[in-house]
């Protein structure tokens, strides 16, 4: 199996085809897999990317990574995953809800290698009680389906999912409780009591094409506090998905990869100025 090793971690991650490099980082719990699932029917129809899915200390399979303290040291082992793989080439970067942040750390720390951005429900503000959030909502809701299910299952998935049917619930379990089932509770726990990065973010203008995607019923990281940072992506795409929670992925797939296909394309004219 692939492995990375850097100073605090032994990183374990996926490529999947050739060209320019887009890092793809997860949110806190899961593993890669939830990005590949996001990810990949994009690049079914489009050559010419490197893709490269990693799995965050503590999460997946990556090992060795039990003296990482805080988030400065998660951003840090993938600063190190990306100088050692990628050398001083310049890259993309995709990251859903705590890889969003992570990936605000990273354009803070090297913005003239990254030639863009995507953020999939971006976690803007570490502390969960000061983040605006909308109500939670069942929308789309599959009830037959749903008595096939244990009442516990049930019951979480009502507590994360908008759209409530068979295919979701496949997704859901495959690319989301698959990892959440193998990270380390512990030591989430402790990265999740030092959580906010110990510097600033969003300090400088990030001027490559970047795309923010939030789900109108996302409950776990909102939509509204990313208004707090656009002025600092002025060649961002901002859209907030109906029907979409903080999985939007699953709840909207074919209106994600419309945008991020958008990125793409954007990112490609730019690199061509």
């Amino acid at each position: 199996m692939p492995y990375c090793n850097v100073q605090k971690a032994n990183i374990y991650y996926e490529e999947i085809g050739s060209g320019t490099p887009i890092v793809m980082i997860h949110g806190f719990s899961p593993d890669h897999r939830l990005m590949k699932g996001c990810m990949e029917p994009i690049f079914q129809e489009r050559d010419g990317y490197r893709r490269i899915y990693i799995d965050l200390p503590g999460m997946g399979q990556t090992k060795d990574y039990e003296s990482i303290q805080n988030s400065d040291e998660m951003l840090v082992a993938v600063i190190q995953f990306i100088d050692t793989k990628l050398q001083e080439d310049s890259f993309l970067i995709a990251g859903e809800s705590y890889g969003g942040y992570i990936t605000r750390g990273v354009i803070a720390k090297m913005p003239e290698r990254v030639m863009g951005a995507a953020f999939i429900c971006p976690m803007i503000i570490p502390d969960k009680n000061a983040r605006t959030l909308p109500e939670h909502a069942n929308i789309q809701v599959d009830h037959e389906f749903l008595t096939t299910l244990t009442e516990e299952k049930r019951e979480d998935f009502k507590g994360i999912h908008v759209k409530l049917d068979e295919y979701t619930w496949k997704r859901y379990n495959e690319e989301v409780v698959a990892g959440m089932k193998i990270a380390d509770p512990a030591f989430l726990e402790k990265i999740s009591g030092a959580y906010e990065f110990s510097f600033s973010i969003d300090q400088e203008v990030f001027p490559k094409p970047s795309v923010f995607i939030a789900g109108r019923q996302d409950h776990i990281t909102g939509y509204k506090d990313v208004f707090d940072i656009l002025d600092k992506y002025p060649r961002a795409t901002f859209a907030v998905f109906d029907v979409a929670g903080h999985n939007l992925q699953i709840d909207q797939g074919e209106l994600l990869n419309t945008h991020v296909g958008d990125w793409l394309d954007r990112v490609n004219l730019n690199t061509k100025l």
